[in-house]
């Protein structure tokens, strides 16, 4: 009797020849190079360094495309973007010590967005490892302990034969859901080292899926069924699971509402008449979803952003349908139910049962309507027409990437993304600096679409030196610069605070001059003229930068009522 799991596959003779006769002048390098084409990578980011060069001198044999970006934290964030567009997992190609250090701030938000990163980094030689303090260039007492906080797992060959191995385990566990950055380090002398091993070939790998338990799912179908006033948030998992078809046919069908978050922008239609939109950081829409009777949370742990600063406290019951097991139950009791989104919504699909409910259109358009009315009070009609001059200009299927600044603030709660996966920002863990390299690592994902990054001028000084990277590539991304001349929302915050703020202004660059003196095509513009300049750069192919002076407002809050 045979078994699946007996069978093995058997080489061609081609395959046994190549095998046997491996080309001369091969070294560990291109066992990693090697490894990632076998597992289906087309395209690496980073920046080479001492210790990394074998595996950048591998990368000229190979037919993977490299995308070379000035600063180490920045090729994390393009990194990040390229796994998120893609649903691949994106190599990152970094240097010992100070340069995989540069990229923690990169990974921790890959981490926090479940982006899938597969961080390859090299390591000191390897008669240096082991704690001890040898004196060599860039050597840390235990490199991976800097890392194992960050990344979802970390994997380490410290021979050749272990690299093709090492590199297919760490990227089954980037794809395995929850998704997220993992770390592989090999020391400088095994990547430099001449190698006999036959070129790689075999790289097939099979993530696991993450079903639901069924017992969980009819209980939470028999709860739903039997509500009185359902209700939906919906998550980024619902987008990283390509679940909004899904989501919606649930929502019609139980005429439940829905509010998305944050991270889960364009899981559900903006202007359908269930649609709360993103307005989490509002008293009427927490309110609302307090008053549900059942809740159900698809993807989303209901975090800080998530849960308008922990001041929500459901009174119904919650189902919490989540694909990140620590999450499950963190912040509130529920039903949890550990899952990958998309499969849990259609094991829903297949036992709810159908509600009717002709007043929830009704119900949803008036928390809407309070929502407008609160914020039309506060005369932030500037804040609102800059916002929409974005939204017109930008192409319905283009991607945009947001920063932590003022602007972004506003387009969580009332950006219209239009489709799921296209609306990204640095929330998860709230870094500056990610807006433009991410836009330029998704540009270089889909170049059929033209991508916006939004920053400040704050955020905006993190990223400059990736103009040479837009340049160089000529990739097609256009960068927002909203200046105000500081830390907009951290004078707003400390004003609030404190009476006065400290620290936050910053005399800044020309950043129309500085575009243009990299060759990027640089125009200033008005909040009236917004609109037309940024659709004209936008359409225009290579990178650009519009430059828009302007001292923008956030909406007040209501967690501090």
């Amino acid at each position: 009797m045979t078994h699946d799991h007996d069978l093995v596959l058997r080489p061609t003779a081609a395959q046994t020849e190549a095998a046997l006769n491996p080309p001369p002048g091969r070294t560990g390098g291109d066992l990693v190079v090697e490894s990632l084409a076998a597992l289906g990578a087309t395209t690496v980011f980073g920046l080479p360094g001492q210790h990394a060069l074998a595996v950048f001198d591998a990368l000229r044999r190979s037919d993977l495309r490299y995308i070379g970006l000035r600063v180490e934290n920045n090729a994390g964030f393009a990194a990040d973007a390229y796994g998120r567009i893609t649903g691949e997992a994106a190599p990152l190609l970094l240097s010992t010590g100070p340069g995989a250090l540069t990229s923690l701030a990169a990974l921790q938000e890959a981490r926090a967005a479940s982006a899938p990163v597969l961080a390859i980094c090299s390591q000191v030689p390897t008669a240096g490892l082991g704690g001890g303090r040898h004196g060599h260039l860039h050597e840390l007492p235990d490199q991976a302990a800097s890392f194992r906080g960050v990344v979802k797992s970390v994997h380490t060959a410290r021979t050749q034969s272990q690299i093709p191995s090492a590199i297919a385990e760490a990227w089954t566990s980037a794809l395995t859901v929850p998704h997220g950055p993992v770390w592989v380090e090999i020391p400088q002398d095994v990547l430099l080292a001449e190698t006999s091993i036959p070129v790689v070939s075999g790289g097939d790998t099979f993530p696991e899926e993450l079903p639901p338990r069924p017992e969980l799912t009819a209980v939470a179908a028999d709860l739903l069924t039997r509500a009185e006033r359902p209700a939906i948030v919906a998550g980024g998992g619902v987008v990283r699971a390509d679940a909004a078809k899904k989501l919606r046919q649930l929502a019609e069908r139980l005429q439940a509402p829905v509010v998305t978050t944050y991270g889960g922008k364009g899981a559900f239609p903006w202007t359908h008449p269930l649609s709360l939109q993103s307005w989490l950081e509002d008293r009427h829409t927490t309110d609302f979803l307090e008053d549900a009777d059942v809740l159900l949370v698809v993807g989303s742990g209901l975090g800080e952003l998530s849960s308008n600063y922990h001041t929500f406290a459901p009174r119904g019951r919650v189902i919490q349908i989540e694909a990140e097991l620590g999450k499950l139950e963190s912040n509130h009791p529920a039903l949890g139910i550990h899952a990958d989104a998309r499969l849990a919504l259609q094991a829903l699909l297949e036992t709810v049962g159908e509600r009717t409910d002709p007043a929830a259109p009704e119900r949803v358009s008036g928390v809407l309507d309070k929502v407008r009315a609160r914020i039309a009070a506060q005369d932030l009609t500037l804040e609102q027409d800059v916002l929409a001059a974005v939204r017109k200009a930008l192409p319905a299927r283009a991607p945009s990437f947001w920063d932590m600044t003022i602007l972004a603030y506003w387009a969580w709660s009332a950006f219209d993304a239009k489709a799921p996966n296209t609306m990204h920002s640095a929330q998860g863990a709230g870094g500056l600096g990610y807006a433009f390299p991410a836009a330029l690592g998704a540009a270089a994902a889909d170049p059929t679409h033209p991508v916006l990054a939004v920053s400040g001028d704050g955020g905006a000084l993190y990223s400059v030196a990736e103009l040479a990277t837009a340049r160089q590539y000529g990739l097609n991304v256009t960068w927002l610069i909203v200046d105000d001349g500081g830390y907009g929302i951290l004078r707003e915050y400390m004003t609030d605070a404190f009476g006065q703020p400290t620290a936050t202004d910053l005399p800044g660059p020309d950043f129309v001059a500085l575009a243009e003196s990299f060759g990027v095509p640089g125009v200033r513009t008005s909040p009236e003229t917004l609109e037309t300049d940024l659709a004209k750069a936008l359409a225009a192919p290579g990178p650009s930068v519009v430059v828009l002076p302007a001292v923008l407002r956030t909406f007040a809050p209501t967690h501090t009522e």
